[in-house]
């Protein structure tokens, strides 16, 4: 297996030829992204990728490769006016990552990223998230805090939650950052809210401004764990701004690229400083961003999924910033849900339509709360956008730890927006998003990239960061309602009403000894496709959540999605009494003996057999279903009577 960057030294030659040639093709940003979608079908089982064709005369080559494999399978070389590739060594229930470039691939990387699947499995349990919060308001936000960890919980999340001060060192945060992970190595995401301590690093200048080089606001240092940062080396403080300024033993790292690997998915809501907002205060945007994270998971604020883009940039010799916004938005959506407007188009689009995704890229205007042909900080105070996940792009801005930040702002919108980053430099990949994963996976993948994904130009630096939510996803399935809990008999009997969501396949139980969880699930494999159960657990209390299932659909195929959790306790005094099993629907065909045991769901039972009523054999454990029966079924050897028998166990 060979990536395109091993095949590209083979036509070093060639590439370089085609360099030198006057070029015959005008490109525009939109031809470095190849816009790739797909459509699946069960029977015979396959992946059908679709792109538009490009401009620049090139072939296609598409790989494939399993989403956590670190290298690709050549699958073919289309020629230049190829515009799909069905795959058809596939599965259902599996989903696949596919890459499609050009061949020979030129100095600045066209290509483009899908991860596609034909009903791809649920994932109920997320892992653990680290949620940070900087103490200041943490009182005066405790129910909403409250609320966003039992949100977290509802989408599958056990969460881990530490206070600190924004008075306290990025040191000392990193420090219990590595603590947490030392004793708990499953942490996946950190969440960072509020005025959390900003670590600064590097002696760069990722906007190619020389009045800008030095450190900057570079939050990759919590996401690695084990890398070995420094303060010892950097010694520049040529930048107008005093922040940038990088001196040794300041507290200020020397490190621009990451050291190693990020382990964590990091994400920032910080939105101190942004006056711009007044009467807004700090606490007040905290609040606000928290009641809207919460209606957005639960489907009481929507936007149409499509994505818009604008592209100030350009080309840019083959940098194609904007590219960033085609690449990602196809597979989310096709190509034909992408809308591009023209300068000064964005906030009134924006707030009159509602759009899943934005890209815009345009110039800073050497301010850090500005985008020209877009508008201002201020605009986000008036302008209430309708989009739900951002990227911009602009000189000086992606530096976010300023006053009236341009790229924060988003955030302090009123009902809408959750996330943002600064997508050019680096390119961001968050194709992965349109099969159920995080935002803060993308964020992380992007953070680590080392070449796997093209373009790769500007990877790995420190300033690389995600202003929004670590945790959210993008398809949100309406939860179900009014989830209540009787007790009988020592037993739990949960009722629900309906989730009004469409392509519905059922409902998954959950039950936990503390609201925090961990949750198992009751149902099995299967959902419930009824509104009830009966759960007879040990004397307790315990919490139960219900949880909507819906095959998702988008342009990178199916998958199995679940809603947020309803949450219910119930205390158990007693254990119901074992209750007789049943033995029902008994028959034998040929030497096949097949019957249903029938009971209180929950109910452990033993099935004995004997040839003689005799000497009875067990022959199988095992626990009645949450619908309270169990089939059972065997073949018979030899010749002879069978006779069987159910027992029930404590």
């Amino acid at each position: 297996m060979y990536s395109w960057w091993q095949q590209w030294k083979v036509f070093t030659a060639i590439v370089c030829f085609l360099l030198l040639a006057p070029s015959a093709f005008a490109l525009i940003s939109r031809d470095y992204a190849i816009e790739v979608s797909a459509t699946t079908q069960e029977s015979p089982a396959q992946i059908t990728l679709n792109w538009l064709n490009t401009s620049d005369g090139l072939q296609f080559q598409v790989w494939r490769k399993l989403k956590h494999q670190t290298s690709w399978t050549s699958l073919a070389i289309l020629s230049q006016n190829t515009t799909s590739y069905a795959d058809s060594n596939v599965a259902v229930g599996n989903a696949y990552e596919y890459a499609v470039t050009k061949y020979p691939q030129p100095t600045y990387a066209r290509a483009g990223y899908i991860y596609a699947g034909i009903k791809a499995p649920l994932v109920d349990a997320r892992g653990k998230v680290l949620l940070v919060v900087e103490d200041t308001y943490a009182n005066d936000l405790a129910s909403e805090l409250a609320r966003l960890q039992q949100d977290l919980v509802g989408d599958g999340w056990t969460v881990i939650r530490r206070d600190v001060s924004r008075n306290n060192s990025p040191a000392y945060v990193r420090w219990l950052i590595q603590l947490e992970y030392q004793a708990d190595p499953s942490i996946r995401s950190v969440f960072l809210f509020g005025r959390i301590p900003v670590p600064y690093s590097g002696n760069y200048n990722a906007d190619d401004h020389t009045d800008h080089t030095g450190a900057w606001a570079a939050d990759t240092f919590y996401g690695d764990v084990d890398g070995t940062w420094t303060d010892s080396t950097v010694n520049n403080t040529s930048a107008t701004r005093v922040a940038n300024h990088n001196t040794p033993g300041d507290g200020k790292l020397d490190q621009s690229i990451i050291p190693s690997d990020l382990e964590l998915e990091v994400g920032r809501v910080d939105l101190a400083n942004m006056p711009a907002f007044l009467p807004k205060t700090e606490k007040d945007l905290l609040r606000q961003y928290l009641n809207k994270n919460n209606n957005f998971r639960h489907g009481r604020i929507t936007a149409v999924r499509r994505g818009i883009l604008f592209d100030g940039f350009g080309e840019s010799g083959g940098e194609a910033y904007a590219a960033s916004g085609w690449r990602n938005f196809a597979p989310f959506f096709g190509s034909a849900n992408i809308q591009e407007i023209g300068q000064n188009q964005f906030f009134s689009t924006t707030t009159a339509q509602s759009y899943l995704w934005t890209y815009v890229g345009s110039g800073g205007g050497h301010q850090y709360d500005n985008c020209y042909w877009v508008g201002v900080t201020s605009d986000f105070a008036s302008n209430d956008i309708r989009t739900i996940f951002t990227m911009f792009f602009g000189s000086y801005f992606g530096d976010w730890d300023v006053s009236n930040n341009f790229l924060r702002a988003p955030l302090a919108t009123t009902t809408y927006t959750l996330t943002s980053a600064w997508g050019g430099r680096p390119h961001w990949y968050f194709h992965h998003m349109a099969q159920g994963e995080t935002i803060g996976y993308s964020t992380r993948l992007t953070q680590n990239n080392n070449g796997l994904y093209v373009p790769a130009q500007f990877s790995r630096q420190v300033h690389v960061a995600l202003m929004g939510d670590p945790t959210l996803r993008m398809h949100i399935v309406l939860p179900a309602s009014d989830l209540a809990a009787v007790i009988n008999n020592g037993g739990v009997t949960l009722n629900w009403n309906a989730s009004p969501d469409s392509n519905l396949v059922g409902y998954h139980v959950y039950r936990a000894t503390s609201a925090t969880g961990p949750f198992t699930r009751l149902t099995g494999s299967s959902p419930l496709t009824v509104r009830t159960i009966i759960d007879s657990p040990a004397t307790g209390t315990y919490t139960y959540t219900v949880r909507a299932i819906k095959l998702e659909t988008s342009s990178s195929g199916s998958y199995y999605n679940a809603s947020q959790g309803i949450f219910v306790s119930a205390s158990v005094s007693q254990s119901i009494p074992n209750t007789p099993i049943n033995i029902s629907n008994a028959q034998r065909v040929s030497n096949q003996v097949a019957f249903r045991c029938n009971g209180q769901a929950g109910q452990t039972f033993a099935i004995e057999r004997c040839e003689n009523l005799a000497q009875w054999t067990s022959i199988l454990t095992n626990t009645l279903s949450a619908s309270g029966y169990y089939d059972f079924s065997e073949t018979l050897q030899g010749a002879g009577r069978r006779f069987y028998r159910t027992k029930t166990l404590p």
